[in-house]
């Protein structure tokens, strides 16, 4: 009979969950790592991402922003009250944080307007399809896989590395800086308020998942979650890959300054 968790540590020590999810965290580290230290994100924290890239990922990332609440409402439709402490447990976090994520909306299109970017053009998707696959993922895995798989995949997975890449561009005010003065204030909000307040989701998320399946673990529903996590950082990859590519891709058509001597 499995064990039933109950967290005992610190929320953000990986030492207060059971062996299982600390392999599990150390197996995906790699593949989220390749997110966070994506060459895109180093360059926008430098502020050496061209305006026309920047409008893509802006339009590309949309989609996903704007249906986070409604990942988080298929979620919420797999809960039943009293039925299990994990359920539960993820019922009152789903209910509470929807409400925050309705917001996120508004700041992303405060952000892409700083680029000229309207609601239209988010609305429009003129973006290479391969930005989509992301968005397909975590729609798939939110109506169709169980509980504690798609919690894994969105709000364990994207939701984690989105903190470790938006503090990497926010470690910096290079950026924040090269945007126009009068928009500057509204374009940074949804980036500061993911390096600073979602740390503390996606730990809640690997609480909630862990109270769900307990202390041990069949090796097959390992590696249904570990498989779940890398495909999210893996379509994430894809997204970030594309925007680099068309960032190169048109450096190279850009003609080289020479200097004018005399």
């Amino acid at each position: 009979m499995n064990e039933s968790f109950v967290r005992i540590g610190p929320l953000k020590d990986v030492e207060s969950y059971p062996q299982w999810t600390q392999d599990l965290v150390q197996a995906c580290s790699s593949a989220r790592e390749a997110v966070r230290g994506h060459e895109v994100y180093q360059r926008m924290r430098d502020a050496q991402l061209s305006a026309s890239t920047l409008r893509t990922y802006l339009i590309g990332g949309w989609p996903v922003v704007e249906q986070f609440p409604q990942y988080m409402a298929h979620n919420l439709l797999k809960t039943r009250f009293g039925r299990s402490a994990g359920e539960d447990m993820a019922r009152r976090w789903l209910m509470r944080n929807i409400r925050v994520e309705l917001n996120h909306a508004d700041h992303w299109l405060h952000w892409a307007s700083a680029y000229g970017v309207t609601l239209e053009d988010l609305q429009a998707q003129a973006v290479p399809p391969e930005m989509h696959a992301l968005g397909h993922w975590c729609w798939h895995t939110c109506s169709a896989d169980d509980l504690a798989i798609s919690m894994a995949a969105t709000h364990y997975a994207v939701e984690g590395v989105t903190g470790d890449w938006s503090g990497v561009v926010c470690s910096s005010d290079t950026y924040e800086h090269s945007l126009p003065a009068d928009l500057r204030k509204p374009a940074m909000r949804w980036l500061r308020l993911h390096a600073r307040y979602d740390d503390d989701h996606p730990w809640e998320a690997l609480e909630i998942i862990c109270t769900l399946i307990g202390t041990e673990i069949t090796q097959a529903r390992w590696t249904q979650l570990r498989d779940a996590i890398c495909k999210s950082y893996g379509y994430m990859r894809v997204f970030l890959d594309s925007c680099l590519a068309m960032e190169d891709a048109a450096a190279s058509r850009r003609p080289e300054r020479r200097l004018v001597v005399g």
